[in-house]
């Protein structure tokens, strides 16, 4: 996942409004979103090469999303997928601090990563780069492949754009998707230097990327209104960026569908 914008507690309708893009290697098997046979609570996409996810929600209201800390790449050791932290949390019956004292301790033996996660109780914020927030606070936020909240273009342009979104009395889908879909690169002069050459920054500097090996290979819209009732839509592409696949789900608090 490498660009989430999300809204909490500022929506009449709406508890939590979240819009993200997931970007990755076209090689690089995946499962599109499905409520998963070897853990029924969990809606998400899977990642079929190390078993874990980047996005995900569970019918108990527990919801966990992460993104990679963008850095010059260091060779040694393989490291343990971050996706793993992902289904740890909507796995496990842990509440978000005791969470975070787990990541406190184990955090460190990842690639750098930022990991959103909570319930209906709220969201927590925790990453193994930088200062971590324990609580977020109610607003609008953005995350990419720095820290919470850093205004790289894609991160202010986005979450513009979802505020924009929120002063409606509804939220379409299809609106948030559409924001997410846009393409264009960023002048250099406003792009971050993470150590991996100009050239690079500026193929990931859009919401929406298209390199030739790499590029957005799902979007995903969640909306969580304050009866805990939730829509998941993802859009899926494949290596030519064209649509491969749609799913939306809704259902209630214990999975009871919705219409």
């Amino acid at each position: 996942m490498c660009l989430i914008v999300f809204a909490l507690d500022t929506h009449p309708r709406y508890r939590l409004v979240l819009a993200a893009n997931r970007d990755e290697y076209f090689r690089r098997p995946t499962a599109p979103a499905a409520f998963w046979q070897d853990a029924p609570q969990i809606l998400a996409g899977r990642d079929m090469e190390a078993g874990g996810t980047w996005l995900g929600v569970t019918t108990t209201g527990r919801i966990a999303a992460i993104t990679n800390y963008r850095q010059r790449p260091v060779s040694g050791t393989p490291l343990p997928s971050r996706g793993g932290l992902v289904v740890a949390f909507l796995s496990g019956g842990m509440t978000r601090d005791e969470y975070r004292q787990v990541l406190e301790r184990e955090g460190r033996r990842y690639g750098g990563f930022n990991l959103i996660f909570g319930d209906d109780s709220g969201l927590s914020y925790w990453s193994n780069r930088g200062s971590a927030v324990a609580r977020i606070s109610p607003g609008s936020h953005g995350l990419s492949n720095h820290l919470l909240d850093t205004p790289w273009p894609k991160v202010a342009v986005a979450r513009e754009g979802l505020e924009r979104l929120l002063r409606g009395a509804d939220i379409a889908p299809e609106a948030l998707l559409s924001l997410l879909a846009d393409p264009g690169q960023f002048p250099d002069e406003l792009l971050p230097d993470t150590g991996i050459g100009s050239d690079l920054e500026r193929v990931l500097s859009p919401l929406f990327i298209t390199g030739v090996d790499y590029g957005t290979r799902s979007s995903t819209v969640i909306l969580i209104d304050r009866d805990g009732h939730v829509t998941f839509q993802e859009r899926s592409f494949d290596d030519t960026q064209s649509v491969c696949g749609n799913v939306i789900f809704r259902f209630g608090p214990g999975r009871d569908t919705l219409p």
